[in-house]
Order: structure tokens, then sequence, then C-alpha cells
């Protein structure tokens, strides 16, 4: 082989943090790391998508107020969104609820619903102002951890090209759905689909999410869009056959099987957006290697109900950005694995919980409405759980 026909060696870079994945978590960290001290040169950030296609994604998300706070101190907020004053959580068929209520926790929100496109959207611009390096659209092709770093092999989607990046520490931020993971430490298939969708009712309440379980699993309805028009983000977990059959309905059958399960807090439901339908399952570990570490979806896969996934790694990412501003070092991904695992290991168990004992008919869930009113009552109980929901486990 001639000089003329040897490839030439790839290109090779070197940064103090490469984060795989720029949804928000990743992104968020990237914007926080900047922010911290780290030179906007030292971080990179990977992923498969350019930022025009992750901002045009229409997946709703539920942010709590304390996600908003972390999403303010990187300068990400506001985001177009519709705020939750109150949460309604009840058993279909069985007494007994509880509404919490902004005004009782004394915030201006519980939460907030937006879409995943604007809240990349959003943390793009910060990221982008920071002057933070985006490998888009790049996939990580190989990556070899040594002693001293860790190697990644990138691969240029648009070219094909390869480039070798050095890295002090790497952070795993791309969760992607739950069927398509590899089996983490912690794994579990809860036997259900969750079918998302947007739906309108003609007598809504304002500012108002309901949580509803039904013998199959949570029925959670998000006020989001225009109050006027009765619109919610919907997430409706039920067992995959019963999911084919509503997947598979007309507009008007649907709608009459989801006033069915609901009931008629809301009215009656007037429209539907076309539904999908995603498994769903828990799929969990905390563990990270000597250079190596995973925040959010990567880490820990959630059922949705409570909707805590995203706000969980948004709290994996103010912890991680805080100890790898004091140096990119195994040392810190240590003491953030270990900072992380009370709150880690309660949401999950949380999350666990109810998915499991709220998604079958079983005696557990007799004692559910009791539970309900019990917590109604009970001021003290009512704070501990919205605490969970805006704070995480302090």
């Amino acid at each position: 082989m001639t000089d003329q026909d040897t490839p030439p060696p790839p290109v090779t870079l070197s940064c103090d943090v490469a984060i795989c994945g720029a949804g928000p978590a990743g992104m968020a960290l990237a914007a926080l790391l900047a922010k911290r001290g780290i030179p906007a040169h030292r971080i990179a950030l990977i992923d498969a998508k350019t930022l025009a296609q992750s901002s045009a994604d229409p997946r709703s998300l539920a942010l709590s107020w304390g996600s908003r706070q972390i999403l303010e101190d990187i300068g990400a907020w506001p985001v177009a969104g519709t705020a939750i004053n109150e949460i309604h959580v009840s058993r279909r068929g069985q007494f007994g609820r509880s509404m919490i209520t902004s005004a009782e926790q004394g915030v201006p929100a519980l939460g907030y619903v937006t879409r995943y496109g604007d809240i990349v959207k959003a943390l793009g611009n910060v990221v982008n102002a920071a002057g933070i390096a985006t490998q888009r659209p790049a996939r990580v092709a190989a990556l070899d951890e040594l002693d001293n770093q860790v190697v990644l092999t990138i691969t240029d989607l648009a070219t094909g090209a390869a480039r070798a990046l050095h890295a002090g520490v790497v952070v795993q931020a791309e969760g992607g759905l739950f069927n398509e993971q590899q089996d983490r430490a912690r794994r579990r298939d809860y036997g259900q689909t969750a079918i998302i969708a947007q739906v309108r009712s003609n007598r809504p309440q304002p500012h108002r999410a309901y949580e509803r379980f039904t013998d199959e699993g949570p029925l959670a309805l998000l006020p989001q869009g225009e109050a006027q028009l009765g619109e919610y983000s919907m997430v409706w977990c039920v067992r995959p056959a019963r999911a084919e059959q509503l997947l598979a309905l007309d507009d008007q059958a649907f709608l009459a099987q989801l006033g069915e399960a609901f009931g008629d807090r809301v009215g009656r439901f007037t429209y539907a957006s076309p539904r999908l339908g995603f498994p769903l399952g828990l799929n969990a570990d905390a563990r990270a290697t000597a250079r190596t570490v995973a925040i959010g979806n990567a880490a820990q896969t959630l059922h949705p109900v409570a909707g805590q996934g995203l706000n969980l790694g948004l709290r994996d990412v103010t912890v991680l950005a805080r100890l790898l501003a004091q140096g990119a070092t195994p040392q810190m991904l240590a003491q953030f694995t270990a900072a992380r695992q009370q709150d880690r290991s309660t949401t999950v168990r949380l999350t666990d919980t109810m998915a499991r004992v709220f998604a079958n008919n079983s005696p557990a869930q007799a004692l559910l409405g009791l539970s309900l009113a019990a917590i109604d009552v009970v001021g003290p109980a009512r704070s501990v759980l919205a605490e969970l929901m805006m704070y995480g486990r302090r």
C-alpha cells in the first residue's frame, strides 16, 4: 500500500467532560458545567440528532417546581408551558381521594407541563451561547476506559468520518425507550403500555392535573395548552392487549372508552389526537466505573406514575455539575454516586411500588381509597408527598 492509499489518521480531540446524549439532562449538565467554571472548549456534547430534530419533538413532559428552579439557575427559563396548581389523586370505583395544591405548599405552581422540544430548544440556546462544542449528528462507536482517561471513537453521521476524543470522564445521558435498552442491575417489565395523546374535554378544571388509578394502571391528565379548549396531555397505562384494542379504535370510540375509565370530573371528552403506545418498565443501575457515570434516563428508566423521570434526572445534573466543577476525576464520580443514592433509591421505590400495587386488581388496592382519604385529611402527609414530587428526597 502506498502512502497515497493509506487513510489519514482520525482527528484527535480532548476535553475534561464528554457527555453522550444531548437531551434535556445532557444539555442541562453541559450548561451548568460552563456556568460553574469549566471552560466551554473542555466540554464535549455528542448526540445522534441535530438540534432542529430534537426541537421538533412534540412529547409532553411534567416539570416539578424544583426543576423549574434548576432551569432558572441554568438560564433556560421561561419555557412555554402550563402551570399545575392542583393535583387530584383518586382510585376508580372506590371512595377516597387526595388534593395537593400549590397554595397549601406556598409555591406559585406545583409544576408545569411543557413539550420536550421546547425544553431542548431553550437549553440549546444556552449551550450555544456558552460556546460549548456540540458534535451533531454523531454517535459514539467505541469507548475505551483507561487508568488516566477515556478514549471515545466518534462517527460523524453526516460524513462517516471518525475521530478520537480523549476525556477525563464520560457521562452517559442517552436513555432511550425501555424496550430498546440493555438490561441493567434492577429491571422489571410492568406488563403495561402507556398510551399518550392530546385530548380535550368540555368541562375542564384549569391548572388541575389528575392521577386516576384503574385496575390496569394509572391514567393521568395533565393540563396543557388553551384552558378554554380543555386541553390535556394524557398518559393512560394499560395492559398490552388492551392497548392494542384502544389504539385500533376510531376517535369517537376511543373517547367513549376514555370517559368510562376516567369518569366525568372534566365533563365529556371531545377530541383526541393521533395516539402512540410505549412499553413500560423499570431499568435502573446506580453503579459507575472509575471514569464513567450515567444520569437521568440512562441511569434510571422509571414508570411514568408521579411524573418523576426528568425531574430525577435534573436533580442528578445539579449534583454532578457541582462536583465535576471541582475536578473531572474518579473521586468526584464516586462522591456523586454516594450523594445521589438516597434520592434515587427513594424515587425508584416509590414509582415501582405504585406501578405494581396499583396496576393489578390486588387486595392491596382496597387500601388505596382509605389511604388517599387519610392523606387528604392530614396536612403534613400531603406536604411530605408534595415535597417528594417537587424536590425529591433531600
